[in-house]
């Protein structure tokens, strides 16, 4: 797409890529760009520096934006170990994740007010997604949950570890990430999201070795691994959602350098490092036990570590002999974030770099084959002789789920026994169909005791009464065995689980059914092309039910559920 004009948003701005791609973003003349850092003087300190350079730019083109992404609006200024460390913060961090994915929490979620703000048309993640969230260490979690049940800890100290473990959790943290950047995106319109991925190694193997403990290589690390791996596939299904933002993502398998060379203070984790004054003879005799943490320090030389380093941005600052051995040939190597910038530019054009993994997966992926499309009505037509042979209807078992395809096609099998054709279903009032189809399962417990035994209950016509069996699927269980009953919460459990009965739901059915006749009927006789599927054969010529057909047409129609590619 054109980026002239275009409001770019770039995650990460402040950083090694994320400066580079500002950079080539100028040339193509965007209308506003919008550049983030986790830290507000380091998302300030960059939009200065792009002012002096673009001196000739208006003076609100550059526009800084500071805060973590992954934590609502509220908290998105303060340290995630303090977060931890507040029993209330770290109830609604764990809530924030661990619930469904509400309104509430998607709109104070800080992605979502940075996007419903800005509105970029362009979104270019430059943060390094999988470090952020593999590095808050699940194990060292695991280690004092581990000592706090040892030594028979309060119940009130284990719960607090508990509660910080599940803020820890990899996997939920990711998936609520992408849920709200694929809503969010929607609600801002965003044309396109390109993401700055990482391989976790810089492209090495199991045999890389650098490590983060003594095991080699260390969970720690191949945790990343796993999240960067995790996040590209839920890319990969962001990308394959129709009318959502195109989803590119671009993985560089090197180390990334630099950003700049010089003689300076050494810092780590933003602070530099001390220099302490420790004598030969105040060693320490190894015997017995070693001490980890002292409870006596040692004194500061006052002076901080100054050397000759190389800034390579997100991944460190290093001496010459640590960027001399790691990007040396056999090892990581490198690759210079100008060149990765230049391929983001590239495919946000419509270019083919060739690096983008989410196209390599779509081409990679073993599709839909012809042969299985050809058997499939040789497979259908199998089981409906076996039905007749054995005078059943193989409708649902809800081994595959959801709830709502079991709930759906016995609804619409049951219409089918009492009434034969949509056209039959169409002709009564939703009185006589909710009516026929109570009278027919009240008088045939064959069919009734198998509904409730895969554990979808049965409303009543009055929204009153329940059959239900030892289990139901709708609402699941989370904790709570008792629910309170409202008319909103009968609705929503109808909807995603209970067989209904109801009149209202009656009357769902016939606008289904009267909106699959006009649209077969709206396709002339004489058109006879390759464009329409769903036509007046495919539908029996309305005669006949097929109750798969129809829940496959209501999953892509009203569910919005489309396979967008092969």
């Amino acid at each position: 797409m054109d980026i002239q004009n275009k409001t770019v948003l770039v995650l990460g701005g402040w950083g090694l890529v994320g400066n580079a791609v500002i950079r080539k973003l100028v040339p193509e003349k965007p209308k506003k760009i919008v550049v983030t850092s986790l830290k507000k003087e380091e998302a300030e300190e960059e939009v200065e520096r792009l002012k002096k350079e673009f001196s000739n730019l208006p003076d609100d083109y550059f526009v800084p934006w500071w805060g973590n992404i992954f934590v609502r609006n509220d908290f998105k200024d303060m340290n995630r170990l303090d977060l931890l460390e507040d029993p209330v913060k770290r109830k609604i961090l764990i809530k924030d994740t661990m619930e469904d994915l509400s309104q509430e929490v998607l709109h104070c979620s800080s992605i979502y007010k940075l996007l419903a703000e800005y509105k970029p048309e362009i979104i270019i993640d430059c943060i390094n997604s999988a470090t952020g969230i593999a590095y808050q260490d699940v194990y060292t979690t695991y280690h004092r949950i581990k000592k706090t049940i040892e030594k028979q800890a309060a119940v009130e100290e284990l719960a607090d570890e508990t509660e910080k473990l599940l803020c820890t959790m990899y996997i939920p943290q990711l998936i609520r990430h992408v849920q709200i950047l694929y809503n969010s995106m929607n609600e801002a319109m965003t044309k396109i999201y390109i993401k700055i991925g990482t391989s976790g190694t810089g492209g090495m193997g199991l045999n890389i070795p650098y490590t983060h403990s003594e095991e080699k290589p260390s969970r720690v690390l191949l945790s990343k691994s796993a999240v960067a791996g995790a996040h590209t596939l839920l890319l990969f299904l962001m990308g394959r959602t129709p009318e959502g933002a195109i989803t590119k993502e671009i993985k560089p398998t090197a180390a990334i350098g630099w950003k700049r060379i010089e003689f300076g203070e050494i810092k780590k984790h933003g602070k530099p490092i001390e220099v302490y004054d420790i004598s030969p003879d105040q060693a320490v005799t190894l015997k017995d036990k070693l001490e980890l943490k002292l409870n006596k320090k040692f004194n500061s030389t006052g002076e901080s570590l100054k050397s000759v380093f190389i800034d390579t941005g997100e991944n460190g600052t290093f001496s010459r002999g640590e960027f001399e051995a790691i990007t040396a040939q056999g090892q990581m190597e490198y690759v210079t974030p100008e060149e990765i910038a230049v391929d983001a530019i590239r495919e946000i054009r419509g270019g083919n770099t060739g690096h983008d993994i989410i196209n390599a997966l779509d081409n990679a992926t073993l599709e839909p084959s012809y042969r299985a499309g050809f058997m499939q009505h040789a497979a259908v037509e199998k089981l409906s002789e076996l039905e007749e042979i054995h005078n059943v209807n193989s409708v649902a078992f809800e081994l595959l789920g959801p709830p709502r395809l079991s709930k759906l096609l016995h609804e619409i099998n049951l219409l089918k026994l009492n009434f034969g054709s949509m056209k039959e279903i169409l002709q009564q009032s939703p009185k006589v169909l909710s009516e026929k189809c109570f009278e027919y399962l009240k008088n045939n417990p064959k069919l009734r005791n198998e509904i409730v035994s895969i554990a979808i209950p049965i409303l009543f016509p009055d929204g009153k009464s329940l059959l239900r069996g030892n289990d139901v699927k709708i609402p699941p269980f989370r904790g709570d065995n008792e629910l309170d009953i409202t008319p909103q919460n009968i609705n929503m459990w109808a909807h995603d689980g209970w067989f209904d009965l109801r009149e209202g739901n009656m009357k769902v059915w016939q606008e289904r059914l009267n909106t699959i006749v006009k649209e077969a009927e709206s396709i002339e006789p004489i058109d006879t092309s390759s464009m329409h599927v769903r036509t007046k054969k495919y539908w029996n010529n309305f005669e006949t039910i097929d109750i798969g057909k129809i829940v496959a047409w209501i999953f892509i129609k009203e569910e919005k559920g489309e396979r967008m590619k092969a």
